[in-house]
């Protein structure tokens, strides 16, 4: 994995991109915004379901100069990507990451929130297009730059729904909470489990001897071009009709298994597959819990498996090279649980492993699974880390 870029390598790298900040290194900030995975609860968000994500020290760092012109310029390090903007001009989302950048500021204007302007440098060691919450990553640290000194006296809560806003309003993906939650609420060495509906959440502890690690099948995914939007309207679909029956039903958080299968009749094959999936993944994140707080490790690894198969056969969201992964990693001695993590089409698997059977499920990967898809893998050891925040200097 690559090495975060210290602060110092930032500052520098800001003042030779605008040397109007030179003799003002005193006035930059940095701050770090961090990606993550999700143990279990996958594209139940959106279904105002539950989820059960992690913060993790793969992050983005932004270092910036605040001015009083009202104007954002951003640079990525490592892509040599520019952006630019005005604070207080509206216009249409632009279909680049920029999109991401200037929709945070939107949705913070939107929210009531004064921002100010700056200049800035955005370095990460997060993998583009991995799915471990790059766009939220950098929602979030927009939000701090753009807030200033005002930024940690947001409730991190509030913070993140204004991401999501930015990501679903401005942006055009229809997300769920989970990753800008993360982000904003991230608790070192805890999971979070969050209720999206009434946004109650609370950490919950891994056991000790429990490594956490991302593979990265090195197949990109782009939400906003992909099947997402699409599976969110299809739950919609199946609200509506089973709503139809009972009033009460608002999401499918409100349907019981037993209530879908009464009345299958009511829906189409690929709407009935997708409800199930959401239906049932609810109930596995309280299973996953249990599990873990009894330390029952076989059960945590049966539970990651049926979500697996879920979403490959029912919600349709898995790839070739993501079940090899999964496949790959659950036949290695010590590999507790596998499966993909985020919203599919590509990106990581997650994986529970015994600290001594990393090197091994590193040996695995490296060995079988170029030859079973002719790509490479990324093997990632992750810590758990806190939310978004200052970088001391």
């Amino acid at each position: 994995m690559p090495a975060p870029t210290s602060p110092d390598v930032l500052v520098r790298r800001l003042v030779d991109r605008w040397p109007e900040a030179s003799g003002r290194e005193a006035d930059i900030r940095i701050v770090r915004s961090p990606g993550r995975v999700n143990l279990i609860g996958e594209h139940t968000d959106y279904n105002f379901g539950l989820v059960l994500p992690a913060a993790i020290e793969l992050e983005i760092r932004l270092a910036f100069l605040p001015t009083d012109d009202g104007h954002v310029e951003l640079l990525r390090l490592g892509k040599h990507q520019r952006g630019a903007f005005d604070i207080d001009v509206s216009r249409p989302a632009r279909g680049t990451w920029i999109d991401y950048a200037e929709g945070t500021a939107w949705a913070l204007a939107e929210a009531g929130h004064s921002t100010s302007g700056f200049r800035g440098i955005i370095s990460s060691t997060l993998p583009s297009g991995g799915g471990l919450g790059s766009s939220a990553a950098i929602e979030l640290g927009m939000a701090w730059a753009l807030l200033g000194e005002a930024g940690a006296e947001v409730d991190p809560m509030a913070l993140a729904r204004i991401c999501q806003r930015a990501e679903t309003g401005y942006v055009g993906v229809q997300s769920g909470l989970m990753d800008q939650f993360a982000a904003a609420c991230g608790v070192s060495g805890s999971a979070l489990l969050l209720d999206c509906r009434s946004f109650d959440w609370r950490p919950v502890a891994l056991p000790d001897d429990v490594a956490l690690v991302a593979i990265d099948s090195r197949v990109p995914r782009t939400l906003a071009g992909s099947a997402y939007n699409e599976r969110r309207a299809q739950c919609d679909a199946a609200v509506a009709a089973l709503r139809a029956v009972d009033p009460r039903i608002e999401s499918l958080r409100d349907v019981k298994v037993a209530f879908l299968d009464e009345h299958l009749d009511l829906l189409d094959e690929v709407i009935a597959h997708r409800a199930r999936h959401v239906i049932e993944e609810n109930e596995r994140v309280l299973e996953v819990i249990a599990a873990f707080e009894r330390a029952d490790l076989d059960a945590v690894g049966s539970v990651f498996a049926a979500s697996h198969a879920s979403l490959r056969d029912l919600y349709e969201v898995s790839s070739p090279e993501l079940d090899a992964l999964v496949d790959i990693a659950t036949a290695v001695d010590g590999v507790i649980a596998a499966r993909l993590t985020g919203a599919g089409f590509g990106g990581c698997t997650v994986n529970l492993v015994r600290p001594d059977a990393v090197d091994r499920l590193r040996a695995a990967v490296e060995r079988d699974y170029p030859r079973r898809t002719g790509r490479s893998a990324t093997v990632m050891p992750v810590a758990i880390a806190d939310g978004a925040g200052w970088l001391p200097r």
